[in-house]
């Protein structure tokens, strides 16, 4: 299991990897917006998820009780059933649709989430090449 460096705020942020290892990048929330955000730069690309989608993929992957593959897609494309992407887009999730919030830039889910949440200690997470999946501790 990875821990993430920084602490989560803007001038500390998470600083974490990809599921397989392949790039960085950081997050942080951002509680002066309601309602908060994570907020996620790759590079010179800000992406923006509701800050519920932490606790809510926990509950669900806890709920769920095994392995979840992540998925991760682009907002453009689809995202494979039964994977963390799909469920992170679903109008049944507790936000009722994307948890991502800058139009274009939605997806990616199952790509950024699923570090964050094993750097919390609250997920466990494969690092293969491709094919990841998570489930909840």
């Amino acid at each position: 299991m990875s821990t993430a460096a920084g602490s989560g705020t803007r001038d500390d942020p998470w600083r974490l990897t990809t599921a397989p290892g392949t790039s960085e990048y950081q997050m942080y929330q951002d509680n002066s917006v309601d309602p908060p955000e994570l907020v996620c730069q790759v590079g010179a690309t800000q992406l923006r998820y509701l800050l519920s989608a932490v606790d809510d993929l926990h509950a669900m992957l806890k709920a769920q009780g095994d392995w979840m593959p992540l998925g991760g897609a682009d907002e453009q494309k689809p995202a494979p059933e039964g994977t963390v992407e799909a469920w992170g887009r679903s109008p049944s999730n507790p936000a009722g649709g994307w948890y991502g919030l800058k139009k274009g830039l939605r997806g990616r889910f199952g790509v950024y989430l699923p570090p964050l949440l094993e750097a919390l200690g609250i997920a466990e997470l494969e690092h293969n090449p491709r094919n990841n999946r998570m489930r909840a501790l």
